[in-house]
């Protein structure tokens, strides 16, 4: 091969490489940011289960001060 041959070669490689590298990053992002939806979901997944989780918390403490309430209106029964 002379020199005429391998120039234009070259310049194809460089302009595949190119355009394998855009696609790819461009793959990247779109993976980057059904990634950064999912988090987001996750996230207001655990405010919902943490505000739940408060709710019960307090339910519970409602609940033992009751049963604390009945044993000792019992006690004083019996």
């Amino acid at each position: 091969m002379n020199g005429s041959t391998i120039i234009p070669i070259a310049v194809l490689v460089i302009i595949f490489g190119t355009v394998t590298t855009i696609v790819a990053s461009y793959f990247k992002l779109q993976r980057h940011r059904a990634d950064a939806a999912a988090l987001a979901e996750y996230r207001k997944l655990a405010e919902q289960i943490s505000v739940q989780q408060e709710t019960v918390s307090a339910q519970l403490a409602e609940l033992g001060d009751r049963v604390k309430a009945v044993e000792k209106l019992l006690h004083s029964v019996g």
